[in-house]
């Protein structure tokens, strides 16, 4: 079972020792926050074609089950795993899924407690949070800083299939390679993001812990990889036009930018400049609208679909077929 999100608040305190001066309270959530998640994060390594790969790893089942990035593990089924208690044990890969940059393993022997998963949904630009990563299986690494935009995008790619990861959670506390896989946490200690990129200096990128993210986990748990469906555009959000939003209901939807020869969306009639509004009855405004319908429940099954074409309404049925993302 996938740990739901968790509201309580850990005790915490802003006090090192009897002779410390006392921390101030930032200074006291920041420890505090590395206290709990250190000794929860573990050091990867893994021997790839090409030599030996390193990363992190966040603790988040009591049984072992480990998060991390698919690109830390790449196409590798076994590896060391290191706490900063200095304890190591090998571990398998149990899934991984290159299009959410999101991969499982689970440990051999012991592993701490688990770190709580949060929900990076209820996130907004400027707070808090902590990263938490163990690029050498030592006393791990720990950095700070607010989140400093929401809603970014990060293009993924597996074989011929290509994806956009959305929602992806932008931050200003620093980040190095050997974090990749590692825990972004918010102020009460709760895995919010896994830490998956660089975007530049003093930025980094993590993957939003959320309602998506639990069902890729999920899967990956269960069966070892993703099935997803597929329809065959690309679309980007856009205003819907002053004149209707009104009539509408809604002030965003998806313009279709490209529609590909021959894929469900092609025999459904979905042309270029339509405006989705909705999709399974669900008013869509984002990418990840569309994207989160788009799993192997959805393979082979009529979805209903609302476009505004012309400034009319066209209501079109497409069956998505299984999309194929083996790695190239």
């Amino acid at each position: 079972m996938i740990p739901q999100p968790q509201d309580h608040d850990s005790e915490r305190t802003g006090r090192s020792d009897d002779f410390s001066e006392p921390l101030d309270s930032y200074s006291a959530t920041v420890s505090a926050v590395a206290r709990d998640l250190t000794p929860r994060v573990a050091a990867l390594r893994v021997r790839h074609r090409r030599g030996e790969g390193a990363g992190s790893a966040v603790v988040f089942t009591a049984d072992g089950f480990l998060l991390t990035n698919a690109h830390v593990v790449g196409r590798a089924r076994t590896g060391q795993a290191a706490f900063a208690d200095g304890t190591t044990t090998p571990f398998t890969v149990v899934g991984t899924d290159p299009l959410s940059d999101l991969a499982v393993i689970r440990a051999g022997g012991d592993a701490p407690d688990p770190a709580p998963l949060g929900d990076s949904d209820r996130l907004v630009v400027g707070q808090l949070v902590v990263a938490v990563g163990n690029p050498l299986g030592l006393t791990g690494s720990v950095t700070a800083g607010v989140v400093s935009a929401l809603g970014r995008s990060l293009p993924t790619r597996s074989g011929t299939a290509v994806r956009v990861i959305e929602d992806v959670i932008q931050t200003d506390a620093a980040l190095n390679p050997g974090n990749s896989g590692g825990a972004l946490a918010d102020a009460r200690g709760r895995v919010v993001g896994v830490n998956t990129a660089v975007a530049g200096i003093g930025l980094g990128l993590a993957v939003p812990v959320n309602a998506t993210t639990r069902r890729i986990i999920a899967a990956l748990m269960a069966d070892g990889r993703v099935r997803r469906a597929y329809l065959g555009l690309v679309a980007t959000p856009v205003p819907v036009p002053a004149r209707l939003r009104d009539r509408l209901g809604q002030p965003h939807a998806l313009r279709i930018e490209q529609v590909m020869p021959a894929s469900p969306a092609d025999r459904a009639g979905l042309r270029r400049g339509d405006l989705v509004l909705t999709a399974a009855g669900t008013p869509v405004h984002q990418a990840q609208s569309l994207q989160r319908l788009m799993f192997a429940d959805a393979i082979g099954r009529p979805l209903a679909i609302t476009v505004l074409r012309n400034d009319a309404m066209v209501d079109v049925i497409a069956e998505p077929v299984e999309l194929d993302a083996e790695p190239a």
